[in-house]
């Protein structure tokens, strides 16, 4: 939640003009920056924050390529004087005069005797080659047989959890058996107003999902406790330390009497983890195929991943009704649909195809009715406030069609 306009210059030593400037323009990209280096908890900040500014004005990371192109060839100078160090090696130990002896002596080794410093070498690469074979494979390092915790709960219970957890990407892609599983591993815990849920910096074992009330994320900046977003009902907060293994980011507090579910690491990593990378790959590789998106790069179309929600419909369905407010973008996984406009059809989407795009944009009611021509069909849709930030620089693309 952003601290209120005035607050943020009041005090500042600027004319009101460029007061303005910094409310209007500076502060959007700035706190969109923020939001994904909290996301991403890069290990180099600066880095990350040069390459994202070069990525959000559409210049290339020239810096950067060089670099790692200068790295890639001193590693590859570097493996080219080791292999031609280690042929001479050989070379000179194995030199020798052949011996005319039984087929059995011709079986052994062409050396007469190795070396000591070179048999030390090998002992001492075969001890390291040992140690990484136990450790990939030892009795110890077996994986074991996943058994989470379950934690009683009632019918309603079970409903208003399993509906909240449905609309969150981080438990969207899990198979039904393992979200029941999820549901029953979560442990119900209510919290007072301004009880501190999670304190930054600490280690983290938990993520939690709110079911009732919200909570302020503080961090300390410049000294002063901020306020730097506001989590509310159905939201996730804590899987940051869960996903990248890092410390909390920042200060979760109650900022009324709320109820949060409590899901510890250990069923996050063997249910939800992994899961939600798969279906992040999965979502990557087919955006790829989306045209309009293709001019993405690697980090925003990560981005995008995330926000979509599969929806599934049947032949016949109404995905969106003409003249009603549109709250929703959409791009076709599976299936077909067409778009009909006062009862006449207009167009066909097939998969790769998007719809929905005009009314987020231009804040209007649906220009067209979207139906499901085939038996079944799958769209992956994303919200107006995650498509406005995410797809917004490609407006003068996506405005180019006609029945959105």
């Amino acid at each position: 939640m952003s601290a209120p306009a005035g607050s943020v210059v009041d005090g500042l030593p600027f004319a009101e003009d460029k007061k303005t400037y910094i409310v209007d323009v500076l502060d959007p990209i700035l706190e969109e920056m923020v939001s994904d280096v909290l996301t991403t908890m890069p290990g180099v900040p600066m880095e990350f924050m040069i390459k994202w500014l070069r990525k959000r004005s559409g210049l290339p990371a020239d810096g950067l390529k060089e670099t790692l192109k200068e790295k890639n060839r001193a590693l590859k100078e570097g493996i080219n004087r080791a292999q031609g160090v280690m042929s001479e090696v050989v070379e000179n130990i194995c030199a020798q005069d052949k011996q005319e002896d039984s087929e059995e002596d011709d079986q052994d080794d062409d050396c007469d005797e190795i070396p000591i410093n070179f048999r030390k070498s090998e002992e001492s690469m075969g001890r390291a080659r040992q140690s990484v074979s136990a450790e990939a494979y030892g009795q110890w390092n077996q994986k074991k047989a996943f058994e989470p915790p379950s934690y009683p709960k009632d019918d309603a219970q079970k409903a208003r959890l399993g509906s909240i957890l449905q609309k969150s990407f981080m438990f969207a892609a899990l198979e039904k058996k393992d979200l029941e599983m999820v549901l029953m591993a979560m442990k119900e815990c209510p919290f007072s107003s301004g009880t501190t849920v999670i304190t930054e910096g600490e280690n983290g074992d938990f993520l939690f999902v709110i079911e009732k009330g919200s909570l302020e994320c503080i961090k300390n900046i410049n000294g002063a406790n901020t306020v730097v977003k506001l989590v509310n009902e159905g939201d996730v907060f804590g899987e940051l330390a869960l996903l990248y293994n890092c410390p909390r980011a920042a200060n979760v507090v109650a900022k009324e009497d709320c109820v949060c579910w409590q899901l510890d690491r250990e069923v996050f990593t063997n249910l939800v983890k992994d899961a939600s990378i798969k279906q992040r790959e999965k979502y990557d590789a087919f955006l790829k195929s989306v045209t309009i998106l293709s001019s993405l790069g690697d980090y925003e179309r990560s981005q995008v991943s995330d926000a979509l929600k599969a929806e599934n419909f049947s032949k016949g369905e109404t995905v969106v009704k003409q003249d009603e407010p549109g709250d929703k973008f959409y791009i076709i996984e599976e299936g077909d649909l067409y778009a009909e406009k006062n009862g006449t059809k207009v167009m066909d989407y097939k998969a790769g195809d998007y719809f929905g795009e005009l009314a987020l944009l231009k804040n209007q009611p649906r220009a067209a009715s979207v139906l499901v021509a085939s038996e079944s069909c799958k769209v992956l849709s994303m919200s107006r406030q995650a498509f406005i930030k995410m797809l917004g620089p490609l407006q003068s693309l996506l405005s180019n069609r006609t029945y959105k």
